[in-house]
């Protein structure tokens, strides 16, 4: 049997929520490796803590508001509740703009958490694309959110240099509110769904969270980003203890994400065959746990360095585009958008944790502290993922 191809409506689906998520991210991704450095000239930027909630503290609101999106896009609709979402996202970032203080960047990052739509985006994407292509669907928003990711870290000293981190924030502000014309004009309207309203919001909630498959990979993305978070407190400091000047950070992002990437496809192809799934997900996990415990050594000279970023961004990468291929498998149709909801709270639970738990251990113990805050996280999801089991795969990863 010939595998599906993508209906032009498929594909364009496809494509305009990928860019959704690419223009909402790409400022958002390029504070990471120059915010440490901003925030020194703020007042209360000293406390690294405080900093790390900046970082991350939009993923706290990400996290408490990603379930309700997903139920109202589930009762009224994606289309609505995703303007509505990247309006309040817009305006947080012009607030973060204004920089007079470490307390008003951390109001404005709030409201940018607020604009809660990765579930109704990511639950759209499921309702546009039949079953056959929907791991396509999923691995193009995968893929655009780490090109985007890969362009920020290449580009951020740049545009640091250029209009500054004020001017970041007024950057992804004008893209959010070019992605709603994205939305309006390129996004096909969401089908009616006649599940709207047969189970309560609670009941759906309480089932996406019981579910024991779902609860593994929630608890892998909750790891996942307070891993990617942490590293960010620590990498930037350390490159530059190192001798390379922020400006000059672009010459390790560069070279080490387009590796990952071109190192990532053999797994994410590979893994679109049943059999092959569960071995190479969990291998992944065991790799980036071996990555992080060697990380104390790695951050100890340039080259040494880049070879880690080059080893975890590869892992990362893998796990972030298989991760929401999977919460698609396992999630029941009727109520995707409380599920992939759920999914995503945690995913930003873990970007508000990482970034807070990885300023506060990095300012006290430096690499060691992150490498054993991230270790002991990765050991704990490891276990969790050895029992994973999806419709059609069994245990060991075989088609039942």
């Amino acid at each position: 049997m010939q595998p599906s191809r993508m209906s032009p409506e498929e594909l364009r689906a496809s494509l305009g929520l990928s860019s959704i998520f690419g223009l909402r991210m790409l400022g958002m991704f390029a504070i990471l490796p120059v915010f440490a450095f901003y925030a020194e000239g703020l007042p209360g930027g000293d406390d690294l803590t405080l900093v790390g909630i900046a970082i991350g503290v939009y993923g706290l609101t990400q996290a408490i508001l990603q379930i309700p999106f997903g139920f109202w896009s589930d009762r009224y609709g994606r289309k609505p509740v995703i303007y509505a979402g990247l309006a309040v996202f817009a305006a947080g970032s012009f607030i973060a703009a204004l920089g007079v203080h470490i307390y008003v960047v951390i109001l404005g990052r709030l409201l940018q958490g607020a604009g809660a739509i990765a579930a109704p985006v990511m639950a759209m994407a499921a309702d546009l694309t039949r079953e056959e292509n929907r791991a396509k669907a999923m691995a193009m928003i995968g893929s655009t959110i780490g090109a985007t990711f890969a362009l920020s870290l290449v580009f951020a000293p740049w545009l640091n240099s250029l209009i500054g981190v004020p001017g970041i924030f007024v950057m992804t502000g004008v893209l959010v509110l070019v992605s709603m014309g994205v939305v309006y004009f390129v996004v096909p309207d969401d089908p009616v769904r006649e599940h709207h309203g047969q189970m309560p919001a609670l009941r759906q909630l309480t089932a996406a969270l019981r579910d024991p498959q779902l609860a593994r990979l929630n608890i892998g993305t909750l790891v996942l980003h307070s891993v990617l978070m942490a590293l960010f407190i620590a990498v930037p400091l350390e490159l530059r203890r190192l001798g390379l000047p922020a400006a000059l950070h672009w010459q390790v992002y560069l070279p080490v994400m387009l590796g990952s990437f071109i190192l990532m496809l053999p797994a994410v192809l590979g893994s679109g065959r049943a059999s092959r799934m569960k071995p190479i997900f969990v291998g992944t996990i065991a790799a980036l746990l071996i990555v992080q415990i060697l990380m104390p050594w790695a951050l100890g000279g340039l080259w040494r360095g880049s070879v880690y970023l080059l080893a975890f961004f590869t892992a990362f990468n893998v796990l972030e585009a298989l991760l929401p291929t999977l919460v698609s498998r396992a999630a029941a149709p009727g109520s995707r958008g409380v599920a992939i909801g759920a999914f995503t709270s945690l995913q930003f639970l873990g970007t508000f944790l990482g970034a807070a738990a990885g300023g506060f251990v990095y300012e006290r113990w430096a690499t060691a502290g992150t490498m054993a805050l991230s270790a002991g996280l990765l050991a704990v999801w490891l276990a969790a993922a050895l029992g994973t089991r999806l419709p059609g795969i069994s245990g060991a990863g075989m088609r039942e």
